[in-house]
């Protein structure tokens, strides 16, 4: 059983030179290719027009053809007539100009006296109205450098100009080879409730479309367990074929079942075997056979980041042209972000214009999670000579939506509730182009985010265990000086979410102090955390007696997943997330869950947006869909707090 330690771990940048070095003198190999396919191609060579645009002295205006001279000395008060066929001849824009006619008077300017007679009154001077030969493009002349991409109006200009073929770099070719015993292709899963102890293997579809979008052609092997033969074989084949790169994933790391570092290493060069980034911390970068080799982290997250610094850049060298430039934003946090002294992270955040800023909430850090991709509109770079940013930074982050986007993007944080996800796919109805950016910190943190002008809603249930009323309290405690409007959401059952049929046959709130009992718990400052803890102060529990207090999740959906993994045997939550994981439910209380939204906003379009989704017949009939909920209030304004 061997175990790999990374002994001579690199810096990101030290990384990216030393693999450079491996391909930034190689080009591919050129090719001939029609014109008609050349989009987006890159020029091998430089392209010279074959002939002149236009190739004749044409008419630029419908009109008539004349002799310049013949109309010098005409006026307003000395008007001339020609006659056609004579001095003068009907031409269309783009007729030749026959021979021996050197202008053409527009239409407009003629005065037509019979069906053989024109008047002109302004006289004509030499090449007026005319496209002289070449005016566009004259034969010879260079049309393209090379290390050119060839765009839609270039393929225009080629074929004017008589060139209908043309030499490009052959687009990049990558193996792919896919590795684990775990892994299923998704074409093998006939019933996806068998689906035991494997893995739909999706990774090779995602680096195969950051190849295309590299202009480089994917080629996915077989999926190849982890035997040490198999993935030795599958690699040598790939370096004996005429790819151009290739990519190994998974098997990268430093567990026992990690092959991959070996294998290249006894088949060419190990250059680096990891790099001080996360995710993406386990890649290998090497050469076999002559060909760069990436080995990519199996975490998603870890692989997509770990192609986007080393195999990105590499396509695009050997086509001749740089990457495309990110787009950047400056943002600033909405809370602080630690991080580890020389590693350099790649955070995903969630952006929103909120005032004249942009407001940037961290997702999970989870390197598997390939929801903190597609959740997020920007990734924000954390330097390794620093140990975190901090809420009051201006920081660069890259943008992975267009900008217009971070202006329809309505910021909501505070307490998870599943109806979140409801408004930010039924507010795209009807058109509107508005995303929903939300941030699970709980209540308490969702009041205090918005008090600090980094969201535009907060989503809130708490429970004044003093008066029994919901959020009031808390809103006139933590948001002073800052009038906002209250508006009812949705009412709620929290309970305790149990496994299916109940095996530990538990009753109540006061069975978690039983000793077979493992509890998930909510984050502090959550409602959820916040009723918990009422409820165990009512029946005398302590709660350092409860078996898993300290465990805590961010979302219901957590909590479901723990208990339907086996992880706890119960924890609190609401009802739908449950039912969406058929599981079994406590019901201990119907809480108050509310938007809380700044009163100087309201009238914003995109606010109006929510609230009319919220009062939306169809809204209310979804989220009753989900089962523990009560909408029936959904969209209503409660009232307006002024403190």
């Amino acid at each position: 059983m061997k175990r790999h330690v990374y002994l001579s771990m690199k810096s990101l940048a030290e990384a990216r030179d030393i693999f450079s070095k491996v391909w930034k003198d190689k080009r591919g190999l050129p090719e001939e290719i029609n014109v008609e396919d050349a989009l987006g191609r890159v020029t091998s060579e430089p392209v010279f027009a074959r002939i002149s645009s236009p190739s004749y002295h044409s008419a630029a205006m419908d009109g008539i053809a004349v002799r310049a001279e013949e109309t010098y000395g005409t006026s307003e008060k000395s008007p001339r007539s020609l006659r056609i066929g004579e001095s003068a001849i009907w031409i269309n824009t783009g007729q030749a100009l026959p021979a021996g006619y050197n202008a053409v008077i527009m239409i407009e300017k003629l005065h037509q006296q019979d069906h053989e007679t024109i008047e002109i009154r302004s006289p004509a001077y030499p090449w007026q109205n005319i496209r002289k030969v070449g005016e566009d493009i004259v034969a010879t002349q260079l049309l393209y450098p090379q290390n050119h991409r060839i765009r839609s109006y270039d393929m225009g200009a080629l074929i004017s100009s008589g060139v209908f073929s043309i030499r490009v770099w052959k687009r990049p070719r990558v193996a792919i080879i896919p590795t684990g015993t775990e892994l299923v292709h998704y074409r093998d899963m006939n019933d996806l409730n068998q689906l035991k102890n494997q893995v739909i293997e999706s990774n090779s579809i995602i680096i195969s479309a950051l190849v295309r979008e590299s202009h480089a052609i994917p080629v996915v092997y077989d999926i190849v367990p982890d035997v040490e033969k198999d993935i030795r074989d599958s690699l040598i084949n790939a370096a004996g074929s005429d790819a151009d790169l290739i990519i190994i994933n998974a098997g990268s790391s430093a567990g026992s079942k990690d092959y991959t570092a070996d294998i290249i290493r006894e088949n060419g060069e190990v250059l680096v075997h990891g790099v001080s980034m996360m995710p993406g911390k386990p890649t290998i970068l090497g050469i076999v056979n002559g060909k760069p080799t990436i080995g990519l982290p199996g975490y998603t997250v870890s692989a997509v980041l770990s192609f986007e610094q080393f195999a990105k850049p590499l396509l695009f060298g050997l086509q001749g042209i740089p990457p495309p430039r990110s787009k950047t934003i400056t943002v600033r946090p909405s809370r602080d972000i630690p991080s580890k002294l020389g590693i350099e992270e790649f955070i995903r955040v969630n952006i929103g214009k909120v005032g004249d800023r942009a407001i940037a909430t961290p997702l999970a850090r989870a390197s598997g999670s390939i929801t903190t991709l597609t959740r997020a509109e920007g990734i924000l770079p954390i330097p390794p000579d620093v140990e975190g940013v901090s809420q009051n930074d201006d920081i660069e982050a890259k943008l992975i939506v267009d900008d217009e986007e971070l202006l329809n993007t309505v910021v909501i944080i505070g307490s998870h509730d599943i109806t979140i996800d409801i408004i930010a796919d039924e507010i795209r109805h009807g058109g509107r182009n508005i995303r929903i950016s939300s941030g699970n910190v709980g209540s308490l943190g969702g009041l205090i985010a918005l008090k600090k002008g980094v969201c535009h809603i907060s989503g809130a249930h708490l429970l004044d265990t003093a008066s029994g009323e919901y959020n009031i309290s808390y809103i006139k405690r933590y948001l002073r000086g800052l009038k906002v409007s209250v508006f009812h959401l949705v009412m709620r059952d929290q309970g305790l979410i149990i496994p299916r049929n109940n095996p530990k046959n538990i009753k109540g709130i006061n069975d978690l102090t039983r000793g077979d009992i493992n509890f998930v718990n909510r984050q502090a400052g959550s409602g959820t955390r916040i009723l918990l803890d009422y409820l165990l102060d009512r029946s005398g529990i302590n709660p350092d007696s409860i078996t898993g207090y300290n465990h805590e999740e961010f979302t219901h959906m957590a909590v479901a997943v723990d208990v339907l993994s086996g992880a706890a045997d119960c924890g609190m939550g609401i009802f739908a997330a449950a039912k969406a994981l058929d599981l079994g439910f406590i019901p201990i209380d119907r809480e108050q869950y509310d938007l809380i939204i700044p009163s100087s906003i309201l009238e914003t379009p995109n606010i109006q947006a929510i609230l009319d989704t919220i009062d939306s017949h169809i809204f209310r009939e979804r989220v009753n869909a989900l089962g523990g909920y009560d909408p029936s209030k959904s969209g209503q304004l409660w009232m307006e707090v002024d403190s």
